[in-house]
């Protein structure tokens, strides 16, 4: 609990009273933040066209959006946020759009390598990597072994990610290991194992789920990761993203009664009420008079 009013405290110190997102953070409690939150920045293409601007316009533009929900996760004491960069059906598009993407995130990791060691991040890509352009691979490396004893929160960059395939690489790494350990014929595969062998296996599943730009759909993001998470569409491109969108985010996940396929913390109660309720009604109506 002192832990999520200290961070709640350096969030409110890094902004003014005077700011509109003010009363968002002042709103949240600490006590109740999502553990992990998983966004699809998705938007950066309509946003440079209704500005009639190249497509890379929009994804240089998305990158402030990314450093402002990094440090606000950060601060807000969030101790998992996963971002969905690039996709495995991604590769479908220009190939001079593609290539900008590759220098831009090496552009990205360098110039905010500073400001992940301050706010205590430390960085995780996940994907097949080993796909990826080599001096892209070696810029996640480098920035992920720089970072690799902060203690804050943990940042997933999924690149070159698809859920689908996940789950794929889980249940080849599971059968790989099964058949080194001779342990094939006996092999179970149950949900923990599942879990265990995906590559955000050191992580909780995400609490909510953000999308920009209004679609409505998962686009084969945390497949097996989101089934019970709390899902937030929002209007706004991600360039346009900011404090205020996402501590707004926070606060609706904050008003949700989350189940799990139960009845939920306020249903439950008001159940064993409603029972309670009736037992003293029938003990009045049996009282002798």
């Amino acid at each position: 609990m002192y832990h999520g009013f200290f961070l709640m405290k350096a969030l409110l110190e890094a902004m003014q009273p005077g700011d509109k997102d003010w009363p968002l953070a002042q709103a949240i409690d600490p006590e109740r933040l999502p553990a992990h939150i998983a966004i699809i920045m998705d938007g950066n293409g309509r946003w440079a066209k209704q500005r009639t601007l190249p497509r890379v316009a929009g994804h240089r533009a998305g990158i402030n959006a990314v450093r402002t929900s990094v440090e606000t996760c950060a601060r807000l004491g969030i101790k998992v946020l996963t971002l969905y960069a690039f996709s495995v059906e991604n590769w479908k598009r220009p190939r001079a759009e593609v290539e900008t993407l590759w220098r831009l995130l090496q552009h990205y990791l360098k110039q905010e390598l500073p400001e992940l060691q301050k706010n205590d991040v430390r960085l995780q890509p996940i994907g097949r990597l080993e796909a990826l352009p080599a001096p892209v691979r070696r810029e996640l490396e480098t920035t992920a072994e720089a970072t690799a004893s902060n203690r804050g929160m943990l940042l997933n960059l999924a690149i070159n990610y698809g859920g689908r395939a996940e789950i794929v690489d889980a249940f080849n790494g599971i059968l790989e290991m099964a058949r080194l350990d001779g342990s094939i014929g006996t092999l179970k595969i149950d949900e923990e194992t599942i879990s265990a062998s995906l590559y955000t296996a050191s992580c909780p599943d995400p609490d909510l789920l953000i999308r920009t730009s209004g679609e409505m759909r998962l686009s084969n993001f945390l497949l097996w990761q989101i089934a019970y998470a709390e899902l937030y569409i929002t209007e706004t491109l991600w360039p346009d993203f900011s404090r205020a969108d996402l501590l707004q985010a926070v606060l609706d996940y904050q008003k949700r009664d989350r189940r799990y396929g139960g009845l939920g913390e306020t249903r439950a109660r008001d159940a064993v009420d409603a029972v309670k309720q009736h037992a003293r009604n029938i003990l009045e109506a049996l009282r002798p008079t």
